[in-house]
């Protein structure tokens, strides 16, 4: 009997509809009958929508034909057929053609004397059928739909206008004002709308309603402000003071009582536009958080949670202000509602990686919901704890994190280790019972990303905690028996050649090791291989010497030439200690993102060919940082170079120095005006900002050196939404003499409104390449302003000349000339001690910090330090290890700064400067100096 109703419940389901295409395209002809049937036609039409919606694609012809079939039910007067024919034009409208014929139909729905329950429906319809050419002509319909009084048509139109705005932007800007209208509507909508032909929502007349009291004839949801808000930020988006002028009159004052927006949704948006705000322009931070702070005690929880959110989130609030968030925070963990109770531990989960001390006052009711059924909140909560707790109550939190590890999914098993990970690092002494709890779940069941994470954490406790290497590595050999991630066995073999070679007892590594050679893939086989052979050269013991020889010469006869491969070279390494010091002690490794664009360079220059590649000027980074850069795909690949000089625009900015360096060289070599130029040799590690954030036109300037020439690439931005800038160019005026002969400029046709700014180049000469120029510029932006027509939005033919004063730019000596690259500093050090060398000694009475000292000398000289030393770990006495190239072939510099600190006098320095060329020495002094 079971097995006959359940096979009669899959004949006539929805899960029937998906197998039956042909058959809904036969049945069509339902369509064309007469007098129509409302209730085939409706149940014909759900099988389309069904369709569409799990996946199912039509052909054009076929969604023609289904669409022109379902028109013809425009004739037929039935509400629910009706709103099926909506809801199925506006599926097929995007695959069927000729739709625009049906637009008729759709506007006579449209009308104020119909029927209102067609009106949202027509609507929504509506916009997906015309196109942009028609907008203007429905203007009007969508006007006064937009302030209609009831509110599903209003929310109609305003949603619909969402999808209208990407096509006819300079129409739907034209709106404003009813959408304004819309959000300060404050009176109480009827729900069942004003119609001329008085009758309601559902056919009732006013003696229906009257009689029917308990009928929903109102609504008090305002979900129309909602609707209404998200349109008026889309239309003004652009314009940064419109929107806090917005968020400021809509907020209500500073208790925010006052405010317009009585719908919930629309001002938690309204929080999240000004938290926005905020982070664009720190300068209105004040007034935003006296608003945030009033909308704490709004009866909405709703709004207090996002309100609190918005507090938490802002990097520098008032502590005062966070106190007040973290106590609304506080109340909701209380709450009986799940989903308060998981918004607010959420919240403080991540304000907690901040500031644990400011979450701690919530530790009792946090530890109060360890316990709740949610295991999400359970789970928020204890990793909230791990961070806030103290030493002492570690092990008790350890032992109740193991009794729902089980229980919870991967993300949230990941968000637990993450919290582990970091308390290992502030709790050193608790290692051993985290290093068992993150050796235990290794073993357990779980995806790449939850095993990655644990993975990770032991990786930086065996890199930060030395006590605990030898158990983590023998745990990390134990996984990799069973490991079924490829990527997680390469990573562990990478670690163990590091790190066995450094223990007391290495020969217990190798047999793991080698068990990989002979149990898994190639690429695994590849990876223990090299492993092999670092401890090979790296362990000073005869007999591992022998055995590992004997291993690798086994892998010699490998099916994978990789691994054959490998196999060769360490056997050759083994035996020759010049071979060993370049390629398996060496601490160093080229950029492979800079050796990239060099060798690219060097390729197209045929003049170069006469030369040999010039390795040296190639900078270096350490191992960990190639580990990072090789893990992210190359910057050639995924820059966007721009095609011609009219689309000038600027490329994303990649992650690393080297990939900057490597993504400017390839956009410059794009400009076929800088094609004689040869190489770039340096360019800016970032752009200069020459105008203020909250400017008209914001400016930023690059400077690329080459052999013979120096570039300006000026970034220009226009926030104007009505007015486009035509013949933008820069006009630079030395201050003195500056041994730089202006070439050209590249002015920018035109430049409207963009999230993606345009570029001008300006190009010198260098007068003496041999010598390093230094030169301070004064900076004018130039252009013509026309304004945009509203109606057409082409510009006007008549514009005026103007110009907009800039911050000056100077080419100065130190970061313009020195590429950062890696070394070790103590051996380079002693090797340059017979070279040109100086020591200067310099007062910086304006620094408040050592820190401060630092980041300053580091960001004016542009070189690379070294052994974390720009992270000082006394507030009095400091040195900071300094390493560079300079470009034209001036060699190594390296710099060694001697730093103390006194709150009467500052910092004080001792810049010591050993290079391999005296003009490279002078350019550190000086650079300084200046």
């Amino acid at each position: 009997m079971s097995r006959a109703v359940l096979k009669k419940d899959d004949e006539t389901g929805f899960n029937s509809f998906y197998h039956n295409k042909s058959t809904v395209l036969q049945e069509a002809r339902v369509f064309n009958e007469s007098p129509i049937s409302p209730r085939r036609c409706r149940a014909l039409l759900s099988q389309i929508v069904y369709l569409l919606y799990v996946g199912e694609t039509f052909s054009t012809q076929e969604a023609t034909t289904l669409f022109f079939g379902t028109t013809k039910l425009f004739q037929h007067k039935d509400s629910a057929l009706r709103q099926a024919v909506y809801l199925a034009i506006k599926e097929l409208a995007t695959t069927a053609e000729d739709v625009i014929m049906v637009t008729s139909s759709i506007m006579k729905d449209m009308q104020p004397n119909s029927e209102v329950i067609y009106r949202p429906n027509a609507i929504r319809a509506l916009c997906r059928i015309i196109d942009p050419s028609m907008a203007q002509g429905v203007e009007r319909f969508f006007k006064a739909a937009i302030v209609d009084r009831n509110p599903s048509i209003s929310s109609a139109a305003l949603v619909s206008s969402y999808h209208l705005f990407p096509a006819a932007k300079d129409v739907v800007k034209r709106w404003a004002n009813e959408a304004q209208e819309a959000v300060n509507a404050k009176s109480t909508s009827s729900f069942f709308g004003s119609g001329s032909s008085g009758s309601g929502y559902l056919g009732f007349g006013a003696s229906s309603q009257a009689n029917n009291t308990n009928l929903p004839i109102t609504s008090s949801s305002y979900i129309t402000q909602y609707h209404a808000l998200g349109l008026l930020y889309l239309i003004r988006q652009q314009d940064r003071m419109a929107i806090t002028k917005m968020i400021q009159q809509l907020g209500g004052g500073k208790s925010g009582a006052g405010s317009t927006l009585k719908n919930a949704m629309a001002l938690c948006m309204l929080i999240r536009y000004a938290a926005k705000v905020v982070e664009e322009d720190p300068n209105v931070q004040r007034q935003i958080v006296e608003l945030l702070e009033g909308w704490l005690r709004h009866k909405s929880d709703m709004v207090n949670i996002e309100a609190a959110r918005a507090i938490c989130e802002m990097k520098s609030v008032p502590p005062q202000s966070l106190t007040k968030a973290i106590s609304v925070l506080q109340l909701c963990l209380s709450s009986p509602k799940s989903t308060l109770k998981f918004a607010a531990i959420r919240t403080l989960a991540t304000l907690a990686q901040t500031q644990p001390a400011s979450v701690a006052s919530c530790n009792v009711e946090m530890e109060h919901l360890i316990s709740d059924p949610n295991r999400g909140i359970a789970t928020y909560a204890i990793t909230t704890l791990l961070k806030t707790g103290t030493e002492a109550s570690v092990d008790r939190l350890m032992k109740q994190i193991s009794g729902f590890m089980s229980e919870i999914s991967d993300e949230f098993k990941v968000i637990v280790v993450d919290a582990i990970r970091s308390l290992c690092l502030k709790f050193p002494s608790k290692q051993a019972s985290m290093l068992t709890f993150l050796s235990g779940v290794l073993r357990d069941e779980g995806g790449y990303d939850f095993k990655r994470a644990v993975v990770e954490a032991i990786f930086d406790m065996i890199k930060f905690i030395s006590e605990c290497k030898e158990q983590a590595l023998s745990h990390l050999c134990e996984f990799i028996e069973d490991c079924e991630f490829t990527k997680l066995s390469v990573r562990i073999l990478h670690l163990l050649g590091v790190e066995g070679p450094k223990t007391p007892q290495p020969a217990k590594y190798i047999r793991y090791i080698y068990n990989r050679v002979v149990l898994e893939n190639a690429i695994v086989r590849a990876a223990a291989v090299s492993s092999m052979g670092k401890f090979g050269v790296n362990v000073d013991d005869p007999s591992v010497h022998k055995s590992i020889k004997v291993l690798l010469s086994r892998c010699l006869e490998d099916v994978d030439d990789e691994v054959r491969d490998r196999a060769a070279f360490s056997l050759k390494v083994l035996d020759n200690k010049p071979l060993q010091e370049t390629y398996i002690k060496e601490e160093s490794v080229f950029s492979l993102s800079a050796l990239e664009s060099s060798l690219v360079a060097y390729v197209k220059d045929e003049t170069a060919a006469e030369q040999p590649f010039d390795v040296s000027s190639i900078p270096k980074i350490s191992r960990e940082q190639a580990a990072k850069e090789t893990a992210r795909p190359s910057s050639l690949d995924t820059i966007g170079i721009p095609s011609s000089s009219n689309s000038r625009t600027v490329s994303p900015a990649p992650q690393t120095a080297a990939e900057t360096q490597s993504a400017y060289a390839q956009q410059l070599a794009e400009v076929p005006e800088f094609a004689d130029y040869g190489p770039v040799l340096n360019s800016s590690s970032k752009p200069a900002q020459l105008t203020e954030s909250e400017t008209e036109y914001q400016v930023s300037c690059v400077k690329h050196i080459f052999k013979e020439h120096v570039v300006f690439q000026f970034n220009v931005s226009n926030t104007m939404p009505d007015t486009v800038l035509e013949q933008v160019s820069v006009i630079m005026q030395p201050q003195a003499e500056s041994g730089l002969t202006e070439d050209f400029i590249m002015p920018l046709p035109s430049l409207m409104q963009s999230t993606s700014p345009g570029i001008v180049y300006v190009s010198f000469t260098r007068d003496t390449p041999e010598e390093y120029a230094l030169a301070s510029f004064q900076c004018i932006l130039k252009f013509i302003s026309k304004e945009v027509d509203p109606v057409s939005g082409e510009p006007e033919e008549e514009g005026y000349e103007d110009e907009y004063q800039l911050e000056e730019v100077e080419l100065a000596s130190g970061g313009d000339y020195i590429i950062p690259t890696y070394a070790s500093f103590a051996s380079e050090w002693d090797r340059l001690r017979s070279g040109p060398h100086a020591t200067e000694t310099f007062a910086l009475s304006a620094m408040e910090s050592i820190k401060a000292a630092c980041t300053s000398i580091v960001e004016i000289l542009n070189m690379e330090p070294l052994g974390g030393s720009e992270n000082p770990t006394s507030t009095s006495v400091h040195t900071l290890q300094l390493s560079g190239l300079v470009i034209g072939g001036g060699g190594k510099v390296l710099v060694r700064c001697r730093m103390s600190f006194a709150s009467s006098t500052g910092v004080t320095l001792e810049l010591a400067v050993r290079a391999e060329k005296q003009e490279s020495c002078n350019l550190v002094i000086a650079a300084i100096g200046g």
